[in-house]
């Protein structure tokens, strides 16, 4: 039965026949003597749709992010960055690119690259970025909106990179005041479609942008992947080679939901932080945003889980070209691997429950392996594959 009284005057007691009793003046109480309310675990049936390769978003959070995140769950503590976890994480950081950088959470790679953006550039300036770049076709305009005008002007490039002088074509079409000041180049690391820029590519565009007093952006959702592939130390492709700012994600490595943007000249930070409040991302409890950072920074955990998901994907590229025969249209540098297939083929994949995008017309879809990519599941969908497209 639930009981309601107030100060002012007798409350209602509902019980288990609907029955009303009053109670005392002056009880101020919600009595539940009798109430049994419990918790009980959630009936999750089998899935019958296949996730496991539609996207490294899919994944859950790694052991080592959970146990973070778990240890940060104990007590009370300062809220809005002002706590131990959030100023590790930081440490880490600079740790990691060995340069002092100044250091954001966000919750998502949208809000990273639009903030981070809109601190580069003006309204009346523009970013040059790839045709296929996440900016251009993920993101709902985000980068604009946030920047308060600042255009993005497109690039081509083969295999997802910026071709250095169709960028300068680009760029060369902006020549006065009648069109937006070209003010930041943003590469995509590992790339839209799974390829990597080498640091001697990254280090020509960031030269390229140096020429133009430009600024040069990273969107990193995979840049563990890009590191993994290179094998090289993060500082090599980042701040060594020209890069201003990177937006790392966590959350396609193992992480809930927490993405870092990575001020390598903490002179362009500034009041970055009131960028993130009024861009609603700054976390109340942000030692849950930060925590994980600390279980995938500690011991290469992140370098961990993105060798372990190109490896997947390389695994599954080779099983897919020698066994199935199936064409594989770029080259698998990280973890995502872009296949073509008929429409009846790939129709029929879907009805034995798996899931994964169309992402180029007409034929080409793409698979993406995460941290947690099992041999197992290649071998599933391998055998699913070739038995639909006999």
């Amino acid at each position: 039965m639930i009981c309601l009284a107030g100060d002012r005057g007798p409350g209602l007691r509902l019980s288990g026949n609907l029955s009303f009793q009053a109670l005392a003046p002056g009880r101020a109480a919600i009595d539940l003597p009798r109430a049994r309310m419990s918790i009980s675990k959630i009936d999750v049936e089998k899935p019958t749709r296949r996730t496991d390769l539609a996207s490294d978003n899919t994944a859950g959070i790694c052991p080592e992010a959970w146990a973070a995140l778990q240890t940060a769950n104990s007590g009370h503590a300062a809220s809005y960055g002002d706590d131990p976890w959030t100023a590790r994480a930081r440490e880490l950081v600079r740790e990691l690119f060995q340069t002092e950088c100044a250091v954001h959470f966000v919750s998502n790679g949208t809000a990273a690259n639009a903030l981070a953006l809109a601190q580069l550039c003006q309204p009346y300036q523009s970013v040059v970025c790839h045709e296929q770049a996440h900016l251009q076709t993920d993101e709902c305009g985000a980068p604009e909106f946030f920047a308060r005008g600042a255009k993005l002007l497109l690039a081509p490039g083969a295999n997802g990179k910026i071709d250095i002088d169709r960028a300068s074509d680009v760029m060369a079409r902006q020549p006065e005041l009648h069109g937006q000041k070209p003010g930041a180049i943003s590469l995509t690391q590992s790339t839209e479609l799974g390829t990597v820029y080498t640091g001697d590519e990254v280090r020509a565009l960031s030269e390229l942008a140096r020429q133009r007093s430009m600024t040069v952006h990273m969107d990193g959702a995979r840049f563990a992947n890009a590191v993994a592939a290179l094998g090289c130390a993060p500082k090599t492709i980042t701040w060594q080679s020209g890069v201003d700012v990177l937006c790392f994600g966590g959350t396609k490595n193992g992480a809930a939901a927490s993405d870092l943007v990575i001020f390598f000249d903490p002179q362009l930070a500034r009041d970055f932080d009131y960028r993130v409040k009024q861009g609603g991302q700054l976390a109340s409890k942000m030692r849950f945003l930060a925590a994980p950072w600390i279980g995938l920074l500690t011991d290469e955990v992140w370098l961990r889980n993105a060798r372990h998901a190109n490896a997947m994907a390389e695994r599954l590229a080779h099983e897919l070209a020698t066994r199935a025969k199936i064409d594989i249209v770029f080259p698998v540098e990280a973890n995502a691997l872009f296949l073509r297939l008929t429409r009846q083929c790939a129709r029929a994949l879907q009805e034995r429950g798996w899931d994964f995008y169309q992402f180029v017309e007409p034929d080409v879809y793409r698979l993406m392996c995460s941290w947690c990519t099992t041999e197992q599941t290649i071998a599933e969908f391998l055998t699913d594959l070739i038995a639909v497209n006999d």
